[in-house]
C-alpha cells in the first residue's frame, strides 16, 4: 500500500522514467547498440514476427476502440479491461519487435527507390514519431488509473492523457499495418 501511495504522488516522474527506459530499448535495438548474441536466435520466430505483430496490431486497434466505446458508455470496468489488454498487446508487440530488430536489424524496403523515398520513408517517419510520442501518454494514463481510485480520476489528467494516448495509438498501429503491407505484401 505504501508503494501505491508513493507512486500516486510520483506519476509524472514514473511516466518519464518508464518512457525513457522503453524508448532507450527501442532505439538501442534499432541503432544496433544491443548485442544480438544476448538473445537466442530462432529463424522460425524471426520470420513470424512481422506477421504476428500485424495480428497483434489489429487486435490492439480492436481493444482500443472497444475501450473508448466502453468509457463513452460509462462502462468503467470494461474500459479498464480493454485498455489493460491494449497495453498487454502493445507490450507483446514491442517485445517481438525488439527481439527481431536486435537480431536482424530494421527491415529494408524492397520496393522501388522512388516509392521508398517519397512514400515509404515519410510515412515511416510519421509512424515512428507518433509511436514515440504516444509512449508517455500511455504510461501516464495507465499510472494515473492504477494509482488512483476511480472517484479521484476526474481530478487527474487521466482523461486528457488517455484521449491523446488512444488517438496516437490508433493512428500509429494503423500506420504500422500499412508499413507491414508495403514491406511484406505489396513489394
Amino acid at each position: 500500500m505504501a508503494t501505491q501511495e508513493w507512486a500516486r504522488g510520483h506519476v509524472p516522474e514514473l511516466t518519464v522514467l518508464l518512457s525513457a527506459v522503453s524508448l532507450a530499448l527501442v532505439f538501442g535495438a534499432v541503432l544496433r547498440m544491443i548485442p544480438a548474441g544476448v538473445l537466442p536466435r530462432s529463424e522460425a520466430l524471426l520470420v513470424l514476427v512481422p506477421h504476428l505483430n500485424a495480428v497483434i496490431s489489429l487486435a490492439a486497434i480492436g481493444t482500443i476502440l472497444s475501450g473508448v466505446r466502453a468509457i463513452r458508455r460509462g462502462e468503467v470496468a470494461r474500459h479498464r479491461v480493454r485498455m489493460l489488454a491494449s497495453f498487454g498487446l502493445f507490450a507483446a508487440f514491442l517485445l517481438l519487435y525488439l527481439y527481431r530488430v536486435t537480431i536482424v536489424g530494421p527491415s529494408d524496403f524492397p520496393g522501388p527507390e522512388t516509392v521508398r523515398t517519397y512514400l515509404y520513408l515519410p510515412f515511416l517517419a510519421v509512424h515512428i514519431s507518433l509511436a514515440v510520442l504516444c509512449v508517455p501518454f500511455v504510461f501516464y494514463a495507465l499510472l494515473s488509473a492504477g494509482t488512483h481510485p476511480i472517484s479521484e480520476l476526474p481530478e487527474t489528467n487521466h482523461r486528457w492523457a488517455g484521449r491523446i494516448a488512444a488517438t496516437l495509438w490508433l493512428v500509429s498501429f494503423s500506420m504500422g499495418l500499412v508499413i507491414y503491407a508495403l514491406l511484406y505484401h505489396v513489394y
